[in-house]
């Protein structure tokens, strides 16, 4: 054995021979490395078995995660491999040792030579397998206005793979399109033009990336860039449009708005709101009432003249004029220099004393031309042989200019005879409210309920007395003498409305600015909470507002709490405007900051328009005997007056609801159908009662009587229930009908047209006494009336003793039939059915209706009857004597007119004021 040992070492000389070192390359997730050079392991011993033949590699060193097979041992061809996959992002090299055994003696390598030691480096190389992830989920970043950055920010993606090939960011790119943005290599973006706040304020784009194995991020990052506006001085945080609900009170215009100063030091801030109106009707929104209705309202002195009323049949002379229906029923008149109205004698009033008052709105502007001739409002002259100017109201150059000539039998001396003004708002074409008061030789004058006295005043002498009739013009001068043709001449230039004319009395500074007023202007919110050192104040038509004070943060609260108010009840809708100015000072001699104007609306929505519906008793059937009776009928006596607007109802996407509303009406009219009324035997009439404590007055006419002025409906219903009609001659009249109408604002909404037709029962004795049974109906009131506004119907005591003996009769038949019948109803039967067969009258069942003679309950109704004979007999002696000017002093006048109901008055027709009661 010893012997073979040693020849087995003799034998296996030499130890294999590898390189000193190698360098592999293996690609992530596979098994082979490729070697340089080559694993081959070299035996000196070759080709002795065994000896020569190499059986193994062996690696040494850290876990290597590979192993080196032979793949020919007696050529000694190794490969080296990994055990796993490998993962270059866990580690990208590896360095090992590794030697070669050879065979040995025996094929399990018995006493076998190991090579020397070799490095191996093996360097992992990269796959392209994951894609470039943002560092931040978005971005965000500020930029001023007008400027251009280099860089407004950068972002940043990573790459999770090994090798700088894939691990690495190349590009950057933004994929929203059409954006004043670019972006760099590097992930620097920029903007490529200046950016404006006012156009946009705010931006956002997306980002995507890619890696140097031109993988891309799969998903791409926001990025939103604001833009602050260079800060500029000036009101900031409101709103260009506020929305204004009718019936909402005060509403705050600016409740967010602040004053931005950039920083500057300010010692005092002074704001000026202007609301600007002169669109809306005459000027501002006022109540479109009627003149007559307003003056009523606003207290003023009874007895005015409407010189410029509404056309109609019994107010045509201003039928030829041009209307300018403005808005709301508003009755405003054009004159362009061409027209003009005559005033009827029977308007005038025929003396004006020394106390009397003029008033009208007017809208006027330079007049064209470089010499402006006389522009008369209102003139009285004579109407023919002569050119002599009583009183007229002008306007010359941009002068207002009363002209006011005395008798000569006043006083024979210079007296006061013009007054001149000189005021911006005569040429402004803007609508003012113009009042002359007179108290001679005194003139005054209100323009907006600001008064102003005449700068100059010039005398005159007196007018001489003469028989030469006067004419009252508006819009020009009558000039019927001294001419070979009489004709207009001064013509007016502008618009006119509400002019009117008031003898004997003035008005007073309360009564005209109740005239003038705006129902809508600027406000304070919460007064009360106002800070002490803010300075305010309000024009006298609150429409401009100015606000001063030193500390800017009080200033910002004061001007949030400005609002807007209309306190119409059906506001006229449309945009008002607004106008914001502001100046500030700063301390000591820096430049101070200048603040911008702004300018906003306020759109006043449209109101619920409001459904006007009266209802009642359409057929009324009453025997002559009430007709002729003290009390005549009660037209109305059931009547209701009730008012309804329809509200969307959004929540249950229905068309809208009927709600019941209250406002005011400013007329009934109670029209004649058919023939006019015949003034020696029938008349509607009312009681004076009736209008006390309520702001109502009434008119009446053969065709009818127009109660009149602002007030509720209720009271409006009150007054109407009590309208009568009375007919001393029944027997002549089969029915009379009636249209009763109701309006609000002037006509701006109206009622239904509700029609009543009166029927008279015609029935012989037997008949009549068969009605004084029955009861009178649920709606029938038997009220005894004491005194009425005139009464002045003729007496008829012949008419009186009948329905007495009538009346008489009626007891005695109600005393016999009581006795031989029981139950009402069997006895009202066998009455009915003998009247028809003694009288043969036909009794219409559906609308049967049947009163008690009013003269019948209690004796004190005969003592009234006789008590107004007596009054009637009277009055009419005393009215005889009544001259014209009295009549217009007095405070009971009857007005015929009636200026709001529109209908055709026989051709000619002439009113008897004796016998027309209301």
């Amino acid at each position: 054995a010893a012997q073979w040992s040693s020849l087995i070492r003799h034998v296996n000389k030499h130890k294999p021979w590898i390189e000193t070192s190698y360098h592999g390359v293996i690609t992530e997730n596979t098994d082979i490395v490729l070697l340089d050079p080559p694993l081959v392991a070299l035996d000196k011993d070759a080709p002795i078995p065994y000896a020569g033949e190499i059986c193994a590699f062996n690696i040494h060193g850290l876990e290597a995660p590979f192993e080196a097979v032979v793949l020919n041992g007696t050529s000694g061809e190794g490969q080296l491999r990994a055990r796993g996959l490998v993962d270059c992002e866990s580690q990208k090299e590896y360095t090992f040792i590794i030697q070669a055994h050879d065979c040995g003696s025996g094929p399990g390598g018995v006493e076998g030579k190991k090579s020397h030691k070799a490095v191996v480096h093996i360097q992992v190389n990269d796959v392209n397998e994951f894609a470039p992830v943002f560092r931040e989920p978005q971005y965000k970043a500020a930029v001023t206005e007008g400027k251009i950055y280099d860089s407004i920010l950068q972002v940043e993606a990573t790459d999770q793979d090994c090798s700088p090939q894939y691990s690495q960011i190349c590009n950057y790119q933004i994929t929203t399109t059409s954006t004043p943005f670019a972006i760099d290599r590097n992930g620097n973006i920029r903007n490529t033009e200046k950016l404006s706040y006012d156009r946009q304020q705010q931006y956002e784009i997306h980002v995507t990336a890619w890696d140097c194995g031109q993988k891309r991020a799969l998903h791409s990052v926001p990025v939103r860039i604001d833009v602050k506006p260079v800060c500029k001085p000036g009101w900031q945080g409101w709103n260009k449009r506020v929305d204004y609900e009718p019936g909402t009170g005060s509403k705050q215009l600016f409740p967010k708005m602040h004053l931005e100063t950039c920083g500057g030091p300010l010692s005092s801030v002074r704001t000026t709101v202007e609301l600007q109106t002169n669109h809306i009707g005459k000027g501002c929104d006022r109540e479109t009432y009627s003149e007559k209705s307003l003056q009523k309202l606003c207290g003023a002195s009874s007895g005015s003249t409407d010189l410029l009323p509404a056309p109609s049949a019994a107010t045509n002379w201003t039928a030829s004029l041009v209307t300018d229906s403005g808005r709301d029923s508003d009755s405003i008149f054009r004159f362009d220099g061409r027209q003009a109205a005559k005033i009827p004698d029977w308007v005038v009033p025929q003396n004006l004393t020394d106390h009397f008052t003029i008033a009208t709105w007017m809208k006027h502007g330079p007049s064209p031309g470089l010499r402006a001739e006389k522009e008369t409002l209102l003139c009285n002259s004579d109407k023919t042989e002569m050119n002599r100017h009583h009183y007229s109201l002008y306007v010359h150059n941009c002068r207002l200019v009363f002209l006011l000539r005395r008798d000569f039998t006043q006083v024979d001396t210079f007296r006061p005879a013009e007054f001149h003004w000189k005021l911006e708002q005569i040429c402004d074409k803007e609508w003012h409210y113009y009042v002359i008061n007179v108290e001679f030789p005194v003139v005054m004058l209100y323009v907006d309920g600001v008064t102003y006295d005449p700068y100059l005043v010039t005398d005159d002498w007196p007018i001489h007395p003469s028989q030469i009739d006067v004419q009252l013009t508006v819009g020009a001068c009558w000039q019927g003498g001294e001419v070979t043709k009489p004709r207009f001449t001064q013509y007016f230039r502008g618009s006119l409305s509400g002019l009117t004319i008031r003898p004997g009395k003035i008005e007073s500074q309360k009564v005209i600015s109740c005239l003038q007023a705006c129902k809508e202007g600027l406000d304070i919110n919460s007064l009360e909470s106002l800070d002490k050192s803010i300075k305010f104040h309000f024009n006298p038509a609150q429409s401009i507002l100015v606000m001063e004070g030193e500390d800017l943060e009080n200033m910002n609260a004061a001007v949030r709490k400005v609002s807007y108010i209309n306190s119409r009840q059906f506001p006229t809708p449309g945009i008002r405007r607004l106008h914001i100015s502001t100046a500030v000072q700063c301390f000591g001699e820096d430049t101070c900051i200048t603040i911008p104007d702004i300018d906003a609306v306020v759109m006043v929505l449209q109101p619920s328009e409001p459904r006007i519906t009266i209802t009642g008793v359409e057929r009324l059937n009453r025997p002559a005997s009430d007709f002729r009776a003290s009390g005549g009928i009660d037209l109305f006596q059931d009547l209701h007056i009730i008012s309804t607007v329809t509200r969307a109802d959004a929540t249950a996407h229905l068309p809208g609801v009927l709600e019941e509303i209250i406002h005011n009406l400013d007329y009934c009219d109670v029209l004649v159908l058919g023939e006019e009324l015949m003034p020696e035997q029938e008349s509607l009439q009312l009681q004076r009662n009736a209008l006390l404590g309520k702001h109502l007055d009434a008119t009446n006419s053969t065709s009818g009587m127009s109660i009149y002025g602002v007030d509720s409906m209720s009271n409006y219903e009150q007054v109407v229930r009590q309208v009568r009609y009375y007919n001393w001659q029944p027997g002549e009249l089969t029915e009379r009908r009636f249209r009763l109408t109701c309006s609000e604002l002037n006509g701006r909404y109206t009622s239904n047209e509700f029609n009543l037709e009166v029927s008279v029962l015609h029935s012989s004795g037997a008949g009549e006494r068969v009605s004084h049974m029955v009861a009178p109906p649920q709606y029938m009131q038997v009220v005894h009336h004491t005194s009425m506004i005139h009464d002045l119907y003729p007496s008829v005591p012949s008419a009186a003793t009948v329905v007495i003996v009538m009346c008489i009769a009626a007891l005695v038949v109600v005393v016999v039939l009581g006795i031989y019948r029981i139950h009402l109803t069997h006895q009202q039967e066998v009455k009915l059915e003998e009247s028809a067969k003694d009288g043969d009258v036909a009794w219409d069942d559906s609308a049967l209706t049947i009163t008690v003679n009013p003269m019948e309950v209690g004796g004190q109704g005969w003592k009234h009857a006789e008590d107004e004979e007596e009054e009637d007999d009277d009055e009419e002696e005393e009215e005889d004597e009544i001259t014209s000017a009295e009549s217009d002093d007095s405070e009971e006048e009857v007005d015929i007119q009636l200026p709001r109901m529109q209908r055709q008055s026989r051709k000619g027709q002439t009113w008897d004021k004796a016998t027309i009661s209301y």
